[in-house]
């Protein structure tokens, strides 16, 4: 396969637009010849529906299949809309039972029920199967396709089923052992069927301590778990133990690549899943619940700063000193409600005790707000000469650095105990909070001590 540097080659991708422009299919299919199928995914993005097609048709059904299924989820609708019923069809039998449920998914009800019709049974069968269940779940998210034994077969029998089993199985990495119930047993891993006597019986080299997922486990409960026992798959069963399934590392990094951009957007103050590609009307509607908080934020410092008119009036250098409190008091609690949002996806944060974290988080606050405090105070003294304004700002400086770290930090752990996604915490909201936390910090000092 040749490398991804070709994406970088706009002489390649200019020759290539006008082999388009003009159909030269065996100049196309040429050069794509030794590209590896995710590459040419990437280039197809640079082209409408119709002129992707006519790249895709002239390659393999298998390539066209792993392209297909490849691309994001929006762009493959667009594409597909290209195809006929019967060219989805031959696509999607060439696809793992998962990532043929996840298309169908996404297609209109009547095509979706027309292509299940025609697809080859064993397919038709898992597809229905994982249909039953919600995208966001284990039982959504698994694929039908997995090796499996019997707990008193030897492992010469094992291997033998291996060899009929890994036709209609792309990937694997173990075996699961189940009984006649189908009840998951256990695990045999491949180095240990390799390394084996081919007359030990499976039962005996079985590995009972196996991790397994319900059905209706979140999707983002199995990312956890399979990263925390470092599993490049791991099986799902039902209610009853029985195996139904397994997820591999795969489908696991697209959840958690989905779950940072949704968290993402999220701490941007953007409240829908949208691309820059989306109508405006989306892109808008998407921005503007935040945008409406920070102006209501606005206002309600446009007042309190009201309260505090006769002292601006007597000392307008009161005034020069808002932006610096405002912007730090923002950043130390977006830095803090990050590092919170972050450290919660690990469960030991609480084991390691809350108490214990606050005080450290306490503790940072305390030497960062006395040292900005210093230096604060010696800049405002070089430049300004000394002013009992000078000590009064560096002071109300401390205090906030102080108090928006407490924020940054409580309020995530807030949301996250009330069943919100804690990320709401690290973006507008906590600039929004910290911006009227620091005024009114800063006012209240100078109106105390001046």
């Amino acid at each position: 396969m040749k490398s991804v540097e070709f994406e970088l080659n706009k002489e390649f991708r200019n020759r290539f637009q006008q082999a388009l422009d003009e159909r030269d299919g065996a100049f196309i299919r040429e050069s794509l010849e030794e590209i590896n199928p995710a590459d040419i995914t990437s280039l197809l993005y640079e082209f409408n529906g119709e002129e992707s097609k006519y790249v895709l048709d002239l390659l393999s059904l298998e390539v066209r299949s792993k392209i297909i299924n490849d691309l994001d989820a929006d762009t493959r609708k667009t594409f597909l809309g290209h195809y006929s019923t019967q060219e989805i069809t031959e696509i999607i039998n060439q696809l793992d039972s998962d990532d043929a449920a996840d298309i169908l998914n996404e297609l209109p009800i009547k095509s979706s029920e027309e292509i299940i019709a025609r697809l080859e049974p064993e397919l038709k069968s898992q597809v229905i199967d994982l249909l039953r269940y919600e995208e966001n779940v284990a039982g959504g998210l698994m694929a039908k396709e997995l090796i499996t034994a019997y707990d008193y077969w030897t492992v010469v029998q094992c291997v033998e089923e291996i060899r009929k089993q890994a036709e209609s199985v792309s990937k694997f990495y173990a075996v699961y052992v189940i009984d006649h119930s189908n009840k998951l047993l256990g695990r045999v891993s491949l180095q240990k069927l390799i390394l084996s006597d081919p007359r030990t019986i499976v039962k005996d080299i079985l590995d009972e301590d196996v991790v397994s997922v319900e059905t209706y486990l979140e999707d983002r409960e199995v990312a956890e778990i399979m990263s925390k026992y470092d599993l490049e798959s791991v099986p799902v069963v039902n209610v009853e133990g029985h195996l139904v399934g397994r997820i591999t590392i795969d489908d696991v990094v697209d959840v958690i690549t989905e779950q940072a951009e949704e968290e993402r957007q999220i701490m941007s103050g953007i409240t829908e899943d949208v691309e820059e590609d989306d109508s405006v009307w989306r892109n808008t509607r998407a921005r503007l619940p935040w945008l409406f908080i920070g102006i209501l934020g606005g206002m309600i410092s446009a007042r309190l700063m009201g309260f505090f008119e006769q002292e601006i009036a007597r000392i307008t250098a009161i005034a020069f000193f808002i932006p610096l409190i405002q912007a730090t008091g923002g950043n130390v609690g977006i830095q803090s409600s990050s590092l919170v949002v972050q450290t919660l996806v690990n469960p030991s944060f609480v084991d390691e005790g809350i108490w214990k974290r606050l005080l450290k988080v306490f503790s940072v606050a305390l030497l960062n707000g006395a040292f900005l405090s210093v230096v604060v105070f010696g800049i405002t003294w070089i430049v300004f000469g000394y002013d009992p304004l000078n000590l009064v700002v560096s002071l109300a400086l401390f205090f906030v650095v102080v108090f928006a770290s407490f924020i940054g930090t409580i309020t995530p752990l807030i949301l996250n105990n009330l069943g919100f996604n804690p990320a709401l915490a690290s973006g507008p909201f906590i600039t929004t909070t910290n911006d009227l936390l620091g005024l009114a910090i800063y006012f209240l000092t100078v109106h105390l001590l001046l």
